[in-house]
C-alpha cells in the first residue's frame, strides 16, 4: 500500500505569505540500498556499522530494532513503510514507547531508540505529527551521521558557527533534519517553499505556552540556509519576512473584491496603476479599498446592471444611505473620507480625459459627489477632534502616575536582577521584605560551567511561584524607555521604531561645545527634521544603546518589518530593537501598543483612574505639544518641533560603523527626502552655516542653554525662569537659590504694599523655578555616557549636520 501524504497546510494566521509553503516531491534516498523489505537483521547490522559507539546505546538500539520489528510485523504489508502506515503508533500518533508490552521505562527506550534508527536510516518515511510524537533527543545526530552528506554537513558547522546560543543551535540542526526526514529528500532538495511546509505544520500543531518549540521553529535555520547560499538569493533572508505578506500589486488590490463588470475592473486598476506613481503604498492601498469595495462594490449591489460611472442620483442617495453602517452594523465615523476618495477619482479622470481621450474620455462623467455633502460632514472633524481633546483631558493628569508607575517597576526589578546575579544556585536572598531562593536550570548550569553567564531565575517564597527575572527586568526596561522617549520627544510611532545609532549625532561647535542632536527620518511625506536632545531624553538614548551593544562601539543590526509598506528593512542599528529566541528585530508598532496597554492594565489593579483607560503611542505626541503650547512655547516652534508642515495640524494636538550599515542608512534618508520637492533641500552656503553657529551663541544664557529649535526667536522675551525649553546648568543650582531668596523678598514687599497682580506673577515664577530645580536634582542621580561614534567636524558650508531647511 503507498503512503499517504500528510493532511493539507493546516491554516496560519501569515494568510498571504511571501513564501508559500509547498512540501518537496519526495524521491528514494538510498545511500546503503533499498531497506523497505530488508530482513531486520540486515537492518540491525547496518545500524551497527553506522553507530558503532557508544557500546550500550548500540546494544540499547539493537533490541529496540528486533522488538519494533517484531510489532510491525504484526500489521498487514510487505514492506515496512506499509507496515508503518498500518499501526497505531502512525494512525493514533502515540509514541513508540506505547508499543511496548511491559511498558517499562527500559523497554520505552529500546522501542523510541529502535524507531529513530529506522527513521534516520530512510527505512520508513513519517508523516510530520508521526515524527513528532516520539522525543528522538538524539536524532540529529544520528541522522547527519546516516546521511553522510557534505552539504548537510556544512550547514551544521555554519550553524555551529554562528553566536546563538547552544539551545538554538540545537533547534536549527534538528528543524533541517526533521523537515529532511518526513519530507523524504536530501537537503539538496530542501527549498525555502518547502522548509516552510515545515515551519507552517510545527506552528501550527505545538502549543503555545512558555518558550515553546513551536514560537521559535525554523528561525535560525532559515537564517543560516540563506546566509550559506543554499536558499536563492531571492528568498526573503528571514523566515519572518517570508511569513509575512509582501506588496500586493493594484491588480491584486482590485482583485481582492468580486467586481462583476470588467471593463470597470479594468478602470480601477488603471487608475491605481496612474495613482500609484504620486502616493505611498499604505495610500494607494487604502484608496483601493475606499474605490473598489466601499464604492463600486456597493454600486453593483445596489444596481447590478451598472457598467459605467454615470450614477443617477437616486443610486447616490441608496448609496450614501449604505455606507452609512459598518458591516458589523456600527455607524460608519469616516464617510467624509469615502466620500472624499470618490470625489477625487472622478476629478482625476474628468482632468486625464482632457490629455489622454482615448483611454479616459470614455469613463468621464459628472461626479455624484455634490460639494454640499462634503461640507456637511466637515462637521464630522470637528467632533474627531473634540474627541481627541477630551481623550487628551483625560490622560494629562494620568500621566504622571504612568511616568512613575514605569520607572518604579523598572528600578524594582533592576534592584531584584543585581541581588540575584551574584546569587549561586539554590542559595536564598532577600530584597527589601521578600525572600527568593536563586534557580538554575539545566541550561544555566551549562553555561555556568563555560563561564557564561546564565539567566537569572528565582523562587518567590511568598508568591510561591518561580520567575524569570531577566526577562521580566528587560520588559520592565523596555517599558520604561517606551513611555520615555515618547513623552520627550514627540515621536510619532513609526518614527520612534525607525530611530537607529546613526540617527544620533554629536555636533562640536568650534568653542568645543558639544551639541546632541537627534535626527528623524521624514514620517509619510513629511519633512526630515533635527531636534535637540533634552538631557532626559539623552539619558533614555544612552540606556538603550548601552543595554543593546551590551559593552561593543556598536549596535546589533536587525531588520525592521514596516506595516505601512509591508517591506522589510535590510538590517540596520535600529534602537528599539529586542532578541526574540534567536533573532534580533525592531519591535512592530503593534507589540509596543499591546505593552502599552498591559502596563495600563497593570497599574489600573491599584489605581482606580486606569480603570478601562489606556494610553496609545500617539497619546503621548499630542501630550507633548499641548504641554509645550500650555506653558508659552509659540505655535510655530511646536510645530517644528513635531515636524508638522502646517500650524492647523498642531493647533489639532493641544488641548563607529560598517560602511555598508552607513550607506543604507543613508539610502533610507535619501529615498525619504525624494518625497519632498528637491528645492527644500538647498546647499549650505557660509552665510547660512555662520547665521547657523550663532544660532548656538544665542541660546546661551545665565542659568544654562536654551533647547528652542534652530532660526527660532525667543518668545518669552527672556523670561527664561518660566520657560520650558530653558534647559539648566546643575552647577547653576546655587543661583537658582539666589533667585528664589530675591523672589521671596518681592513677594513679602508686594503683599505689604497690598500689589496683588504682583504676588500672583511671583508665585508663577516660584513654581517653574522649583519644578526646574527639581527637574536638575533628579538628572544629578543619573550618569549618562552615550558613547557617540567620532565623525569628522565638517567645514563651514558642508551639508552634516543637516541644514537648517531640513529642520
Amino acid at each position: 500500500m503507498p503512503r499517504q501524504p500528510d493532511d493539507a497546510v493546516p491554516p496560519t494566521r501569515y494568510t498571504r505569505p511571501t513564501i508559500i509553503a509547498q512540501p518537496a516531491a519526495p524521491r528514494a534516498v538510498h545511500r546503503y540500498g533499498d531497506l523497505s523489505a530488508a530482513p531486520m537483521s540486515t537492518i540491525v547490522a547496518l545500524a551497527t556499522s553506522v553507530w558503532p559507539e557508544p557500546v550500550h546505546r548500540r546494544r540499547s538500539r539493537n533490541r529496540g530494532l528486533d522488538k519494533i520489528g517484531d510489532y510491525l510485523r504484526g500489521h498487514p504489508g510487505d514492506t515496512w513503510q506499509q507496515r508503518w502506515d498500518a499501526c497505531e503508533l502512525n494512525t493514533r500518533l502515540l509514541p513508540a514507547g506505547d508499543a511496548s508490552p511491559t511498558g517499562t521505562t527500559t523497554a520505552r527506550a529500546e522501542f523510541a531508540q529502535g524507531l529513530e534508527a529506522l527513521f534516520a536510516l530512510r527505512v520508513i518515511r513519517p508523516t510530520l505529527q508521526a515524527f513528532r510524537a516520539n522525543k528522538l533527543m538524539r536524532y540529529s545526530h544520528e541522522f547527519a551521521q546516516a546521511e553522510g552528506d557534505p552539504e548537510l554537513e556544512r550547514f551544521i558547522t555554519a550553524v555551529n558557527e554562528t553566536d546563538a546560543g547552544d539551545k538554538f543551535k540545537r533547534w536549527a540542526i534538528f528543524d533541517v533534519c526533521t523537515a529532511l526526514t518526513y519530507q523524504g529528500i536530501p537537503i539538496a532538495d530542501l527549498t525555502p517553499e518547502a522548509f516552510m511546509d515545515y515551519a507552517v505544520r510545527t506552528r501550527e500543531t505545538t502549543g503555545r505556552n512558555g518558550e515553546h518549540l513551536g514560537k521559535y521553529v525554523g528561525h535560525m535555520a532559515w537564517q543560516v540556509l540563506h546566509g550559506c547560499g543554499h536558499f536563492r538569493a531571492s528568498a526573503p533572508p528571514t523566515l519572518r519576512g517570508a511569513l509575512r505578506a509582501p506588496q500586493l500589486t493594484t491588480t491584486q488590490m482590485v482583485d481582492q473584491y468580486p467586481v462583476a463588470s470588467q471593463p470597470v475592473r479594468h478602470l480601477l486598476i488603471d487608475y491605481l496603476d496612474r495613482r500609484g506613481a504620486e502616493i505611498d503604498y499604505a495610500s494607494l492601498a487604502r484608496q483601493a479599498h475606499l474605490i473598489t469595495k466601499l464604492f463600486w462594490l456597493a454600486i453593483e449591489q445596489l444596481n447590478p446592471g451598472q457598467a459605467d460611472l454615470r450614477i443617477s442620483q437616486e443610486l447616490y442617495a441608496r448609496w450614501r444611505e449604505h455606507i452609512m453602517v459598518c458591516d458589523d452594523g456600527s455607524p460608519r465615523t469616516d464617510q467624509a473620507t469615502v466620500l472624499g476618495a470618490v470625489r477625487t477619482m472622478y476629478f482625476d479622470i474628468n482632468l486625464w480625459a482632457t490629455h489622454e481621450p482615448e483611454k479616459w474620455a470614455q469613463w468621464a462623467a459628472p461626479c455624484p459627489v455634490p460639494r454640499s455633502d462634503i461640507r456637511m460632514l466637515m462637521n464630522h472633524r470637528h467632533r474627531v477632534r473634540e474627541r481627541t481633546h477630551a481623550t487628551i483631558r483625560t490622560l494629562q493628569p494620568l500621566l504622571p502616575a504612568l511616568i512613575d508607575a514605569v520607572a518604579t517597576r523598572y528600578e524594582t526589578w533592576r534592584t531584584l536582577l543585581d541581588a540575584a546575579s551574584g546569587v549561586d544556585d539554590r542559595l536564598q536572598f532577600s530584597v527589601g521584605d521578600r525572600t527568593y531562593t536563586r534557580i538554575y536550570s539545566r541550561e544555566d548550569r551549562s553555561l555556568a560551567a563555560q563561564g557564561a553567564t546564565p539567566r537569572v531565575r528565582v523562587h518567590d517564597h511568598q508568591a510561591d511561584k518561580g520567575i524569570d527575572v531577566t526577562r521580566q527586568e528587560d520588559a520592565a526596561f523596555w517599558g520604561w524607555a517606551i513611555v520615555e522617549t515618547l513623552r520627550h520627544s514627540g515621536l510619532r510611532i513609526e518614527e520612534l521604531t525607525e530611530l537607529s545609532q546613526l540617527s544620533v549625532r554629536q555636533y562640536r561647535r568650534p568653542n568645543g561645545e558639544a551639541i546632541a542632536l537627534l535626527v528623524v527620518a521624514p514620517s509619510k511625506t513629511d519633512r526630515e527634521r533635527v531636534i535637540p536632545m533634552s538631557a532626559e531624553l539623552f539619558h533614555v538614548i544612552a540606556c538603550i544603546i548601552r543595554r543593546i551593544a551590551a559593552g561593543k562601539s556598536t549596535v546589533p543590526l536587525a531588520t525592521r518589518y514596516d506595516d505601512y509598506e509591508r517591506i522589510t528593512s535590510v538590517p540596520q542599528p535600529f534602537l528599539f530593537q529586542r532578541r526574540i529566541g534567536q533573532r534580533i528585530e525592531v519591535m512592530t508598532t503593534g507589540a509596543i501598543g499591546t505593552h502599552l496597554r498591559a502596563v495600563c492594565a497593570d497599574i489600573a489593579t491599584t489605581d482606580p483612574r486606569f480603570e478601562g483607560i489606556h494610553f496609545r503611542p500617539h497619546d503621548f505626541r499630542r501630550l507633548f505639544a499641548t504641554e509645550l503650547v500650555n506653558n508659552g512655547l509659540p505655535i510655530h516652534i511646536g510645530a517644528a518641533l513635531l515636524g508638522h508642515l502646517d500650524l492647523e495640524t498642531t493647533r489639532g494636538y493641544v488641548a563607529v560603523f560598517n560602511d555598508d550599515v552607513t550607506r543604507h542608512y543613508q539610502a533610507h534618508l535619501q529615498r525619504r527626502r525624494a518625497l519632498r520637492p528637491p528645492e527644500e533641500y538647498p546647499s549650505v552656503t557660509d552665510a547660512e552655516w555662520a547665521e547657523f553657529e550663532a544660532h548656538f551663541d544665542k541660546r546661551k544664557v545665565e542659568l544654562g542653554g536654551c533647547g528652542r529649535p534652530y532660526a527660532t526667536p525667543c518668545s518669552h522675551e527672556h523670561a527664561c525662569i518660566r520657560c520650558p525649553m530653558l534647559h539648566v546648568d546643575p552647577t547653576m543650582l546655587p543661583r537658582l537659590d539666589d533667585i528664589e531668596a530675591s523672589l521671596l523678598k518681592r513677594r513679602d514687599r508686594a503683599h505689604t504694599e497690598n500689589w496683588l497682580g504682583e504676588i500672583e506673577g511671583i508665585d508663577l515664577t516660584l513654581s517653574f523655578l522649583r519644578s526646574k530645580r527639581t527637574e536638575v536634582q533628579r538628572r544629578l542621580r543619573r550618569h549618562t555616557d552615550l558613547g557617540l561614534p567620532t565623525t569628522a567636524h565638517p567645514p563651514a558650508g558642508s551639508a552634516a549636520p543637516p541644514s537648517p531647511s531640513a529642520g
